[in-house]
């Protein structure tokens, strides 16, 4: 295994109540987590956003070619760009969670 150094003020922030008895493994693995949690539902929220806005879901979206058929515009644009990524997003933070939840049970 790698040793890792810390600064000591993030180490007594990893000691803190909120992660104590835990191995650092474990508070990292916990605070990977939260972190793929946060993002996941911030993605989620832009794909609900972009879903409600637009009637279809985002395969939908590319397949009819709204943003052509919207004329281009630049809100259209950036909305595909915006929902392109919470898609794309979604997908990398639910499979980062399993990868966690793997290393977790072996």
């Amino acid at each position: 295994m790698k040793a890792v150094e810390f600064q000591e003020s993030t180490r007594q922030l990893l000691e803190e109540p909120l992660l104590e008895g835990a191995s650092l493994d474990a508070k990292i693995r916990m605070l990977l987590r939260s972190e793929y949690l946060r993002r996941l539902g911030r993605y989620r929220h832009v794909d609900r956003l972009m879903t409600s806005k637009y009637g279809v879901q985002f395969n939908e979206f590319i397949a009819r070619r709204i943003v052509k058929e919207k004329g281009f515009s630049w809100d259209v644009e950036c909305d595909a760009m915006s929902w392109e990524t919470a898609v794309s997003g979604i997908k990398t933070m639910e499979r980062k969670l399993k990868e966690l939840l793997s290393m977790d049970h072996v």
